[in-house]
């Protein structure tokens, strides 16, 4: 079954917002045997709406639609396919008492224009809304399949795990159950990666591995179908023994344990706490920790010392070290990660202190010079990193560096 993928948005094609809804949807239809073949992209414009899905309508089989759904004149998904299958669009008074009462709830009158959110499909149905005020919806034309979805992530990874996954699965009617692991590394890169498991990744045709880079860190994922879901996994399993067989220094979490993740899981297997003390990260670190839900189980606090006096006052790191080795140094990473776990009494502190440019560098400390530390029971670790890209680029990486330090102490 062929599948495609329309986000209706004129703020997608001026790069404002990413297409993230695309790549969401795109996994989920993979795991249910769906080959999403299409992406497209189109404005908010009804004659071009209407040409993207000519084109998809000829080649798909399912076609999904994002965005576009709510109340404003600009907002024409459901105007558009209306018109290009040739329905009308009907006010469903059921839907609309859902809607009032939505407002209601929160003290407020609703306008007018918000009546077009739930004007139905001729011959469709509803996809509950249960975070936003626009409903999604779900017709079959002509064989075809549409969804229609709105554009906020929130409002959208909810509809489609909930409802419309359900749906592709009635309307698939698989035999065949398709299951992933994904194997997390870091501190290798693809080609290198690539080069240690390269008859692994040649000879697999069920399941399949397929290596992915991005920002520092790999991935490789392996997929298998089979009748049912503990027979697709048998099929995984020796697959994913040989390859951490040969690359299990690097493998740091699977499947969704991001770094993050990763830390937070290690903290709370042994109950341990940690701290954070950031100088040329400004806050990223503690906040990718604290992006974790429940992360306020094991992470208790942080420092920004930008300022060399901030680091003296704040962490105790020793004047004589910020003067004679400077603050971008392997001693001064020491003493902030020792001062933050002393300060704190935590088991465990990260500290990250480096030029993430584009000013600053001298010829002995170049832009991408970082130093991390990380003390802990058993003593402190530190060590340097030369780290390539643009500011962002360069602090997204220490950062990432600065988990993966901490999980290689925690293994």
């Amino acid at each position: 079954m062929r599948a495609e993928i329309i986000g209706v948005g004129t703020e997608l094609l001026l790069g404002q917002i990413a297409n993230t809804n695309a790549q969401f949807i795109s996994d989920k239809l993979a795991l249910e045997g769906v080959n999403v073949y299409f992406h497209q992209a189109v404005g908010d414009n009804r004659e071009r709406i209407g040409e993207v899905l000519k084109i998809a309508h000829a080649r798909s089989d399912v076609i999904v639609l994002t965005g576009g759904l709510g109340p404003t004149d600009d907002d024409l998904t459901r105007e558009s396919l209306a018109e290009f299958l040739g329905i009308s669009l009907q006010l469903d008074n059921e839907a609309l008492k859902n809607l009032e009462s939505f407002f209601a709830s929160f003290g407020r009158v609703m306008t007018e224009n918000n009546k077009k959110q739930v004007m139905l499909l001729e011959g469709g149905r509803f996809l509950e809304n249960k975070r936003g005020t626009a409903p999604g919806q779900y017709i079959e034309y002509d064989n075809r399949h549409y969804f229609l979805l709105p554009g906020p992530p929130t409002e959208l990874r909810p509809m489609v795990n909930e409802q419309m996954i359900p749906l592709i699965r009635t309307i698939v009617g698989r035999q065949m159950t398709i299951r992933s692991r994904v194997l997390r590394l870091f501190g290798i890169g693809e080609s290198a990666m690539e080069t240690e498991v390269a008859d692994i990744l040649n000879s697999q045709t069920n399941p399949t591995v397929a290596p992915l880079a991005s920002e520092g860190e790999v991935t490789l994922r392996i997929t298998a179908r089979a009748d049912s879901e503990e027979a697709a996994y048998a099929l995984i399993a020796p697959v994913e023994k040989q390859l951490r067989q040969r690359l299990d220094k690097y493998i740091y979490g699977i499947d969704d344990e991001i770094l993050p993740v990763a830390v937070g899981k290690r903290l709370k297997q042994t109950g341990q706490t940690l701290a954070a003390a950031e100088s040329c990260t400004g806050g990223l670190l503690a906040a990718m920790i604290t992006d974790v839900p429940g992360s306020s189980d094991y992470f208790k606090q942080s420092w920004v010392t930008y300022h060399n006096s901030a680091k003296t006052e704040q962490l105790g790191v020793p004047s004589h070290v910020l003067e004679t080795d400077g603050a971008v140094s392997e001693a001064c990473a020491r003493a902030m990660a020792e001062g933050a776990r002393n300060r704190s009494g935590c088991d465990w502190a990260i500290s990250v202190t480096g030029i993430a440019g584009p000013g600053g560098a001298t010829e002995t400390k170049p832009v991408g010079l970082v130093y991390i530390a990380v003390a802990g029971p058993d003593g402190t670790t530190a060590k340097e990193f030369r780290l390539r890209g643009d500011r962002q680029q360069i602090r997204l990486r220490a950062v990432k560096n600065a988990l993966y330090s901490l999980v290689k102490r925690m293994k």
